[in-house]
């Protein structure tokens, strides 16, 4: 797609890619931007080199204005879901209870296959399933 994204831009021209600057910049800059662990390095990469390409072709102004607008809704989009969190947060707190569970013991299997890399003849002890007793109304 990002490719796709840079032929179009090439194809268009500089007077006619404008409007849809942002629109393009909007995933570039989502790449550029993202941490995840599994992350790809050729397309932050190719990201990187499309948006230069971006840059030289409708000049550093109008690239500056689109990419911080793009900037701009990113960050607002990152606040306007963490105000949300914390407002579940509040209003259900069954739901965040649940949540913050299930965040801790990720984080302690996490932990376990930390330490089982590190020391490869230790074995940490997993939960096991409860299969029936899971399946059982338990009040």
């Amino acid at each position: 797609i990002f490719k796709f994204l840079g032929a179009i831009s090439v194809d268009l021209g500089q007077d006619r890619i404008k409007p849809y600057l942002t629109t393009i910049l909007t995933p570039l800059y989502r790449e550029l931007n993202s941490n995840y662990s599994e992350q790809d390095p050729t397309l932050k990469n190719l990201s990187q080199e499309i948006i230069e390409l971006l840059k030289k072709l409708v000049g550093l102004e109008a690239f500056s204005l689109a990419f911080s607008s793009v900037q701009k809704q990113a960050n607002q989009k990152r606040a306007m879901r963490k105000k949300q969190r914390a407002l579940q947060t509040v209003a259900n707190p069954d739901i965040a209870a649940r949540r913050k569970l299930k965040r801790h013991k990720n984080k302690a299997e996490t932990r376990k296959r930390k330490i089982e890399s590190l020391r490869p003849m230790y074995k940490a002890k997993r939960h096991r399933s409860h299969a029936l007793k899971d399946l059982a109304m338990v009040e």
